[in-house]
């Protein structure tokens, strides 16, 4: 008897549970999929570890360029400008030395679906954020990290930007894991990777740390005293004598601090956004994230964000890895410079740009490492 109602039991137990998954709406069935395996929301292990890789811009300052490779209109990030592989694919490549590529996002612009669909082809449709268009690096992060936010709460996030070259990715990604354990150690604050500067550069952002104490001795990060974006020719000599460091776009931090300093920063933004919160992850995603981004402002992260709120930031030094945002001509022969090559693209821009007669192809280039 006891047998007959042990499995009397099971067998209802089973058709309840037929019964609840068949049954749950698109939102239920993607939260209880991928609700997070700890019992403690608030608790950081490994596994909550997760890359967002930022791949929405029109890359339009180096456009005239991309388009004499390509022959078509595609951002750089598509395009091989330092060997034969894409830059997104050497992220990629990249960001997986560290980070399971099952728990790396991509935040993506619908009109460079072309150049992307078949570039993340492998890639789970729900790691893929689309937005309607591009709005900027703020609404691109903050979307993101409401999608990340849906499927583990109490995830960390590190964003790296999808178009920039490293010299040494196992150096680098090295020091990502050092971010991503200051991160833990410090929940309510922002990692950022700051660049050895090589020159007074004004047209990148640069970060001021406070040298009085660090955060931790261990990851050796420090606290930000300010954010400087593009500062003019005489304050960057100025920064760099001071010991400040490049801005490299990388940031570290769990997703509820990236979301709490969005929101003290561009309350407006935030508020558009998390209005349609319970709406991701669904069939209504599209269409909802459509509506609000026709309205949408552009807003700059870097602008709008870091520079209003330096005191949720947190810098580590990044010296063992050179770094180029590839964000001119100039930056890509100065870079191709460095690696070595052979001519690729003669063009009147590079004439134009004071630059020598010839674009450079590295001889040797594999998984944004020089060979």
């Amino acid at each position: 008897m006891l047998f007959e109602g042990t499995k009397k039991l099971s067998d209802a137990q089973k058709r309840l549970e037929a019964f609840i998954v068949n049954n749950l709406t698109d939102k239920m069935k993607f939260s209880f999929i991928n609700s997070p395996t700890t019992n403690d929301p608030g608790r950081h292990v490994p596994d909550d570890r997760w890359a967002l890789i930022l791949a929405g811009g029109d890359g339009s300052r180096l456009l005239p360029l991309t388009r004499k490779i390509t022959g078509d209109e595609r951002p750089k990030q598509f395009c091989p400008v330092i060997g034969s592989s894409t830059l997104l694919d050497e992220t990629r490549r990249r960001v997986a030395h560290n980070l399971s590529p099952k728990k790396t996002m991509f935040v993506l612009t619908k009109k460079h679906d072309r150049y992307y669909e078949e570039a993340l082809a492998d890639v789970p449709r729900n790691n893929l954020v689309v937005q309607p268009r591009n709005a900027g690096t703020a609404p691109a992060i903050l979307y993101g990290l409401l999608r990340l936010e849906r499927v583990n709460p109490a995830a960390s996030a590190a964003f790296f930007p999808s178009d920039h070259y490293f010299s040494d990715d196992e150096a680098f990604m090295s020091v990502v894991d050092s971010a991503f354990e200051a991160a833990r150690s410090q929940a309510d604050r922002i990692v950022l990777l700051g660049i050895e500067p090589e020159a007074p550069d004004e047209e990148y952002g640069w970060i001021e740390p406070d040298p009085v104490f660090s955060v931790g001795e261990v990851s050796r990060a420090w606290p930000v005293r300010r954010f400087w974006e593009k500062p003019s020719p005489a304050l960057a000599c100025e920064l760099m004598d001071r010991g400040c460091l490049w801005n490299s776009f990388v940031m570290v931090g769990a997703v509820s601090a990236f979301l709490k300093m969005i929101r003290l920063a561009l309350p407006e933004l935030f508020a558009r956004l998390a209005a349609v919160r319970s709406d991701l992850c669904t069939r209504r995603e599209e269409e909802a994230m459509r509506i609000v981004y026709t309205a949408l402002p552009d807003n700059n992260f870097s602008t709008d964000v870091l520079a209003r709120r330096a005191k949720d930031l947190s810098v580590i030094r990044v010296g063992a890895s050179k770094w180029s945002d590839l964000g001119s001509p100039h930056r890509v022969q100065s870079t191709l410079s460095v690696i070595g090559g052979s001519p690729l693209v003669e063009h009147d821009l590079i004439r134009s740009s004071a630059l020598p007669e010839a674009i450079y192809e590295p001889s040797g280039v594999r998984g944004g490492q020089a060979v």
